[in-house]
Parts: C-alpha cells; structure tokens; sequence
C-alpha cells in the first residue's frame, strides 16, 4: 500500500471485530512511528498499548461508570473552544448529521446519539488500544507533535491492513484508564485509539472534506 492509498483509505473505524492484532505488528508499527517529526526531537508522547485482560479491564470498568451514571472526570484540557466560530461550527455539525444520519438517528434523538457515543468506552469491539500522554508542562508545539506521530501511527496501521480509532473521548474517563496503566505522575492523557480489523458489516459512509480553495491558498506569483 503506498502513502497515497493508505491517507485515502484510513478513517475513523467505529465497528471492529474481535480478530487479535499480534504484539509483533504493533511493535513493528511503534518503532517505525518513532520517526515522526516533533521540534528539537523531544519525542513527547508516552504510549500505553492494551490488549487482552488488561483491555477488557478498562472495558468493564468504563462500562460500570456508564451504567451507574458516574459524571465525566474533571477536564484536563479543553477539546474546544467554548464558542466554535464559523466554518468550524457548521464542519462539526456536518460531521454530527453525517455521522447519526448514516446509523439511521434523527438529531433529536438524544437518548439514541448517546447510546452511539457509549461505544467509544468499548473501543468499538476493538481487540487493541493504545492511550497517548504527554506531560502536563508541554506546550502547543509538543502537543501538535502528539498529532503528527498519532497520523503516522494510523497511515502505518492500513499499511498493515488494520484500522484505527483516535478517540479524544477516553479523555473524559482519564482517571479510569489511569488505574490499569499507572502513568506517572505529571501527565496527561491526550487521547485513546482503538486498533483491529474493521468490521465491513458495519461500515458507514466516511465523512466529507472541505474543498482545497476553503483550507488552501497557494502563493506562487501566477
């Protein structure tokens, strides 16, 4: 699979079997992502990976919080802006009728959307996570390095025929996921990504994109 086919083909999967990954091809993954780009060469992400008990652990424990209606933990940072200005707001509300509009749940359906959203705590069935952190004294430039390694980490998984997850929600159950991998003290988790095979009786339209002439301007004298 070259770059091209891989930054076409990846999404964000929200249905997975329950095939295993093997350590090997993760590992083989990690190392190669390692070469991703961050200033200075910091390095600054910290990686967790589960699979297996230690994955259906977390699993269970999120599923509990939801069920007893336990309240999100504090927020650690914000994943948006209090008041989401034009063309972002109406991107995200595109995303939002796309996203349940293809599951077949109306706008209103509230209840529904919810129940949609809970399987983020289940990692979509997915058989692998891997939870990215980064520690709290970071700034902007540190954490735009989190993202650039997570891409490469995602255009390296379809070129091992897997699919991905990046899930900021895992963010709001940040304490839970602290109790099964026991970060140090410091660090904040950025985000979760679920891992496996993808579920193709699950699929779902992927999203659109905004025209190159609304994100792209090129200066070149012409």
């Amino acid at each position: 699979m070259d770059v091209y086919e891989a930054v076409a083909s990846r999404r964000a999967v929200r249905a997975f079997t329950d095939r295993p990954v093997p350590r090997e091809t993760l590992e083989r993954v990690l190392s190669a992502a390692a070469w991703a780009p961050s200033g200075s060469n910091i390095q600054p992400w910290r990686i967790y990976v589960l699979t297996g008990a230690p994955l259906a652990e977390l699993k269970k424990r999120a599923g509990e919080r939801l069920a007893a209606g336990d309240p999100w933990d504090e927020p650690e940072y914000e994943q948006y802006p209090p008041v989401l200005k034009s063309p972002y707001r109406e991107r995200r509300s595109a995303f939002g009728e796309q996203r349940y509009g293809a599951l077949g749940i109306a706008r209103e359906d509230l209840e529904a959307r919810q129940r949609a959203a809970a399987g983020n705590w289940d990692c979509f069935g997915a058989p692998a996570a891997l939870f990215c952190y980064v520690d709290r004294d970071m700034g902007r430039p540190q954490w735009s390095d989190l993202g650039m390694f997570l891409q490469t980490v995602m255009l390296l998984l379809r070129a091992e025929g897997l699919h991905s997850c990046p899930q900021m929600a895992w963010a709001k159950f940040h304490r839970t996921v602290a109790e099964i991998v026991s970060p140090p003290e410091g660090l904040v988790l950025f985000c979760g990504m679920s891992i496996g095979f993808e579920d193709v009786a699950e699929r779902v339209p992927r999203t659109t994109r905004a025209p190159l002439a609304e994100t792209v301007t090129f200066v070149d004298g012409r």
